[in-house]
């Protein structure tokens, strides 16, 4: 290959075709010798003169005044080291000095972490929004403004469930953003997704408002997600997701990046009414109280909805009642379908678990249920969230139709009871097998399941469970309450 030359005040340049496609044309395999007149431009060059409103070049003007309060968060934390093995010694050394040879041969006892993301300040005094995962175990957390101001930043407080921490940065007079109202939030609006993605600095994004509501995904305990296909990358977490008015809807979170790593499309966000319920309950208690009602919900599926004797697949079906719960004190029983909250239409097991979560630990909540497909009231006073209570899973693949063919099961003894690790009083029948092309199995009933109910029918032995079978109404789903693990829930097959 031959490279440009240049001579005296003529300037010579070879093209080379091979490989060249950034959007040039076809690379012409001649010399060309340009003479230099020493004016530029030429008159022929036609120079843009802006003459437009900033509102015509986009979204500058918006951005000019959240841009300052959007932060990069450096934090770091030190990590013991595993120096059992003294991993790159010859094991000859290991066998004289043992686990102490790290001490002779500088093997590192610690190691220090470090972490890059993003938040967002949200008061002139300097309160930081970010994500848990940001500053989790942090022993030194750095805030660096836009203007390349850095402060070190202890934290206030954090919700691991919903994945959001509150710092503090001392001073006054700090940028802040405006919050906006998620709840207002609508498929197809303009998101603008604002972080230090990978270190590279400050970076804003564009996109729209993919979906509200997202949850059952596995990120969070407490999900909710405003989701974007505004590219958000590693380094975005904790930062900012605006509207076209520069108003915070968001706080990004996590990303689906398949195999990649990177942006794909598919961004979270936690919403910012939820981030702010957070942050009020940080500055008031220094931790974050919920509301803990004590069921397992489940999402009303078609064919579960026409087993309970409704059309409707809006709401929660109470699958089981906690021992010792707030619910198990009330008059709410399992089988009832929760369809609102204090006024409120539920939807699925994921608001339900949003809603109760939002409320006072003490507060009364009124509940509207469909039980026996009759609407009725029931008054709980909840409790407050056990710190060990792990979120329940309610997905439930749809089923086809009501055939329970491919399915055998037996009697459930005191001694296979007791190899499952259920307790002694546990009554029904354990599914034996399933035919993986049956009905059932589409439905998501697995060998190892103990069915205890049979359309509302409480079966003990295998004879019940045949008598229940044959009672049912031939083209209507059959539907199981099932004991799976230990928990209960309803399968409609």
């Amino acid at each position: 290959m031959r490279f440009p030359t240049f001579l005296g005040g003529r300037k010579t340049a070879l093209f080379a075709a091979a490989g060249f496609t950034l959007g040039c044309a076809l690379a012409v395999a001649a010399v060309t010798t340009v003479e230099h007149s020493g004016a530029w431009p030429p008159a022929s060059v036609k120079v843009a003169q802006h003459t437009g409103s900033e509102d015509a070049r986009g979204y500058a003007r918006v951005l000019k005044g959240v841009l300052p309060a959007v932060v990069n968060i450096s934090s770091s934390r030190i990590e013991k080291q595993d120096t059992s093995q003294m991993q790159g010694l010859d094991p000859f050394f290991r066998q004289f000095f043992g686990d102490q040879g790290s001490q002779f041969f500088n093997v590192p006892q610690e190691r220090r972490e470090k972490a890059l993301g993003s938040g967002v300040i949200v008061s002139p005094e300097g309160y930081v929004l970010t994500n848990n995962h940001v500053v989790d175990h942090a022993t030194q957390i750095t805030v660096t403004l836009r203007d390349k101001r850095e402060f070190t930043a202890q934290v206030v407080g954090t919700d691991p469930r919903t994945d959001i921490a509150v710092l503090k940065i001392k001073g006054s007079d700090f940028p802040c953003v405006t919050l906006g109202d998620s709840s207002d939030v609508q498929v197809g609006d303009i998101a603008l997704a604002i972080g230090d993605p990978f270190g590279v600095g400050q970076t804003v994004t564009a996109g729209i408002v993919s979906a509200t509501g997202r949850g059952n995904l596995g990120i969070e305990q407490v999900e909710d997600f405003i989701q974007t296909d505004a590219p958000i990358n590693p380094g975005n977490s904790g930062g900012a997701l605006i509207d076209d008015q520069g108003h915070l809807i968001g706080i990004n979170t996590a990303i689906l990046s398949g195999n990649s790593g990177g942006n794909q499309g598919i961004g979270f966000a936690v919403p910012v009414n939820l981030a702010r319920h957070d942050m009020d309950e940080i500055l008031k208690y220094g931790k974050v109280e919920r509301a803990y009602l004590g069921i397992l919900p489940q999402d009303v599926t078609p064919a579960m909805a026409k087993a309970f004797g409704t059309t409707d697949t809006n709401g929660a079906v109470v699958s089981d009642v906690t021992a010792n719960s707030p619910a198990s004190r009330s008059d709410l029983k399992q089988g009832d379908i929760i369809v609102a909250v204090n006024g409120k239409s539920i939807e699925d097991a994921n608001q339900l678990r949003l809603d109760i979560g939002m409320l006072a630990p003490g507060a009364t909540a009124d509940l509207k249920v469909l039980r026996n497909g009759r609407p009725m009231q029931v008054a709980v006073k909840l409790g407050s969230f056990p710190a060990n209570q792990e979120q329940a899973s309610a997905e439930q693949p749809t089923p086809n139709n009501n055939s329970l063919q491919g399915v055998s099961v037996q009697n459930l003894t005191p001694d296979t009871a007791r190899q499952m690790n259920l307790s002694p009083d546990t009554r029904g029948v354990v599914v034996a097998n399933v035919d993986p092309s049956s009905n059932a199995a589409d439905a998501g009933l697995q060998p190892g399941d103990v069915i205890q109910q049979v359309n509302h029918q409480p079966v003990s032995n295998v004879q019940d469970f045949e008598h229940a079978l044959a009672s049912g109404r031939k083209g209507n789903p059959t539907l199981l309450l099932i004991n799976r693990d230990g928990s209960t829930l309803y399968v409609a097959v």
